[in-house]
């Protein structure tokens, strides 16, 4: 009784370690690059990319801690104060969902054939990498890089819609090589982070539309928040998969 009853202590002063050394992942991978949206007084930030690689590598309660109050410390420091209680919400609702979700369809055994599935979904992310990036992201942009303060710059540059389609080419590449591998299964944590990352997209669109009094000019933003999510994806994939790879007590 005295032995569980210290392993359930020792596991829970884990979780919390582990929680809030991933937020603070978080609000610095929020914070160290962001693009301005001036429709929304919103911002464009690669946050994503270290709350989808949280969630799907220690679970949804994790993921929904770090994701949440790791991404709305960012809002409160980059003076977005007004995101902040949105932001903590919808965050550590995408957190657990691709927390859940990764755990659960990592777990799947079936007859499915996932170098199919994985291709797919391969050219599905790459089209729409091309399609959002030529058509929001190229021309002239104005990009924010470092923390704020002193060390942070503000550098405006251009963008050639070449490099969507070099972005969107390494995607392809990337998830339908993972199908492939002796891992196929990997192919479905795409799957997890899509349903995560529909969720953020949706969820700032009604917070915007309905909090910030915004309406219809809200949809100027989905653009944006859709981008967040496919880099979120090009790098966290990966990531997970290296990590699992040396750490296999992580394997969901």
């Amino acid at each position: 009784m005295v032995m569980r009853l210290q392993a359930s202590r020792s596991s829970g002063a884990l979780t919390v370690s582990f929680a809030a050394v991933f937020t603070a992942f978080v609000a610095a991978a929020t914070m160290i690059f962001s693009i301005y949206v001036p429709v929304t007084r919103g911002y464009f930030n690669i946050g994503e990319t270290m709350v989808y690689s949280t969630a799907l590598l220690f679970g949804p309660l994790i993921g929904a801690t770090a994701g949440g109050i790791g991404s709305m410390i960012a809002d409160l420091l980059l003076g977005y104060s007004f995101y902040a209680p949105g932001t903590l919400v919808i965050k550590a609702i995408e957190g657990a969902i691709v927390g859940y979700l990764g755990r659960r369809l990592y777990r799947t055994k079936t007859n499915v054939d996932w170098k199919f599935v994985s291709v797919f979904v391969a050219f599905a992310v790459a089209a729409m990498v091309i399609a959002i990036g030529s058509r929001y992201y190229s021309g002239t942009t104005e990009v924010s890089i470092g923390f704020p303060g002193a060390t942070q710059m503000t550098l405006v540059l251009e963008v050639p819609l070449a490099f969507w389609i070099l972005i969107a080419a390494l995607i392809f590449v990337l998830i339908a090589s993972i199908g492939f591998s002796r891992d196929p299964q990997f192919s479905l944590l795409v799957l997890a982070v899509l349903a995560g990352g529909s969720e953020m997209v949706l969820g700032y669109f009604l917070y915007e539309a309905a909090a910030l009094s915004l309406g219809w000019a809200a949809l100027a933003e989905v653009p944006f928040n859709v981008g967040q999510v496919m880099v979120g994806l090009l790098v966290s994939i990966p990531l997970v998969r290296a990590v699992r790879k040396r750490i296999p007590s992580l394997q969901g």
